[in-house]
């Protein structure tokens, strides 16, 4: 086995922006500090200062993430060491669904900027709950407008889906990262996501790559603990996953492969969960998790880069996640669609008291919505109606507030965002995807058949409603795709 480096290797993220291979990942402070406890922000940058002098100098947070944000600006703050560099800072602007006003953006980065104490974030990082609401669209745009002002460096996502960071990128909307959950359990961004990133040159930053700790040799041959015996967050979550990925059994399987894996090359079973998701092309750098003040793993973690997995590992491996169920849905999804894999589990109270982008107003007997668009009062219709336990949505096309076209020349974006508002209109009127009986798709051009149909299948993969896909001479504007649906709601 070759020695373990002194350091990290270090990737370009993106233009001007080297990082090491192993990001710091600050997540556990919110857990640090749970019960009113607060960290002491100079110590805790102290031991920040210890990960940046072993070359582990970057460093991911959120808005949300307890104090973080205000300890790692009190490391910035800092003077670089002779001849050191400056620790780099990501981080993340989660915000609840509803209107993305060019000030509220604007006063999100700002935020940021005053508790790192800096005049441009390094990365600042998006994350968007519900997709049926399509402000999204306009806090990224003015994001990208910050970015050319010089208050952002880089602008990433987390936790957004495939087709959604394709609708961005051919929204025109530029993204260096996305931050995706990926490990031997959760092996989804190896799929369409990768084939994305490929393509397009967004690299991923990969979380959740030890599933919280239960990748290593502490869990290997130990009874299932169940969920209600974990007390932190981090392992709730992923005690989660191993249901969904099969069970405990299942699980076992995967730790008993890595383990003869790391006992092969003398490593741990981090290292080796590690090592299979840094090998992936999209990957430029894993995320893992500090505990400040407690412990730290630094020397261990950089034993992933002293060995390499060959094909004799690669079938053990293999062989192991032939016993596990695939993770339900795509990258994200988890926190948007049951079975809701997060560290409190069920999410759909929350998602449910969300702001619904369109409002439903009574019309006799009848329940209706619009959304905005000039032309529905003008030609006299609703965006949807709702009839008793029927909801029909008229012809939709991507048209995004009053009038823009969403990714013009682009059939598959422009569906994705069709079907987001499609789902907005029948929740609006106490429905949703899984509702819907009828769908039917009118194509400017029948050789977009399968990106469009592809986006569909997605979309309702539960529902398989009845479908009708057909060329017609033409629809009015740039529009590549329009589509209606009818909903059945159940009857009480």
């Amino acid at each position: 086995m070759a020695p373990r480096p002194a350091a990290p290797p270090r990737v370009e993220l993106a233009p001007g922006l080297a990082i090491p291979r192993l990001v710091t990942g600050l997540w556990q402070v919110a857990d640090l500090e749970r019960g009113g406890r607060a960290l002491d922000p100079e110590r805790a940058a102290d031991d920040l200062a210890a990960y940046a002098a072993e070359g582990f100098d970057a460093f991911d947070m959120a808005d949300h993430y307890g104090s973080a944000e205000v300890i790692a600006g009190r490391l910035l703050a800092r003077a670089a060491p002779p001849g050191g560099r400056r620790p780099v800072a990501f981080t993340k602007w989660c915000p609840e669904p509803g209107p993305m006003p060019r000030e509220a953006v604007r006063a999100a980065v700002d935020l940021a900027r005053r508790r790192l104490g800096v005049e441009r974030i390094d990365l600042m990082q998006f994350h968007w709950w519900n997709y049926a609401h399509p402000a999204y669209l306009d806090a990224m745009h003015e994001l990208s407008r910050l970015r050319d002002e010089g208050a952002i460096a880089h602008l990433g996502t987390t936790n957004f889906d495939t087709d959604h960071l394709h609708l961005l990128w051919r929204d025109g909307v530029r993204i260096a990262s996305n931050q995706a959950c990926f490990s031997l359990l959760d092996r989804r961004a190896a799929e369409d996501m990768s084939a994305f990133c490929a393509a397009s040159g967004t690299r991923l930053l990969a979380y959740g790559t030890l599933a919280g700790g239960f990748l290593s040799e502490r869990w290997l041959g130990r009874p299932d603990p169940g969920v209600d015996a974990i007390d932190d967050w981090s392992k709730m979550k992923y005690r989660r996953f191993i249901d969904a990925a099969g069970g405990w059994d299942a699980f076992q399987a995967i730790l008993e492969a890595a383990g003869a894996i790391a006992r092969r090359h003398g490593v741990s079973i981090a290292n080796v969960a590690t090592r299979w998701v840094l090998d992936h092309p999209a990957v430029a750098a894993v995320i893992v998790g500090a505990r400040l003040g407690e412990r730290e793993h630094r020397a261990d973690n950089l034993r992933c880069f002293a060995f390499a997995l060959d094909a004799e590992d690669h079938a053990r491996l293999d062989a192991a996640f032939a016993r596990t169920s695939r993770i339900p849905g795509d990258c994200g999804d988890e926190y948007r669609r049951p079975p809701f894999l997060t560290a409190s589990g069920d999410l759909s109270h929350h998602l449910a008291a969300q702001v619904l982008p369109y409002a439903a107003t009574r019309s006799g007997g009848r329940l209706r919505v619009d959304t905005g668009s000039m032309w529905e009062p003008l030609c006299g219709y609703s965006r949807a109606v709702r009839a008793g336990s029927r909801i029909l949505v008229s012809g939709t096309t991507a048209t995004h507030g009053a009038g823009r076209v969403v990714c013009p020349g682009d059939p598959r974006g422009q569906a994705v965002y069709i079907l987001d508002k499609i789902t907005a209109s029948i929740a609006a009127l106490g429905g949703s995807p899984d509702d819907v009986v009828r769908t039917r798709i009118y194509l400017a051009n029948a050789d977009d058949w399968e990106a469009v149909g592809r986006a569909h299948g997605r979309h309702f993969a539960q529902a398989r409603p009845a479908n009708t896909l057909l060329e017609v001479s033409r629809l009015v504007g740039d529009y590549l795709v329009e589509i209606d649906a009818e909903a059945e709601l159940a009857r009480d």
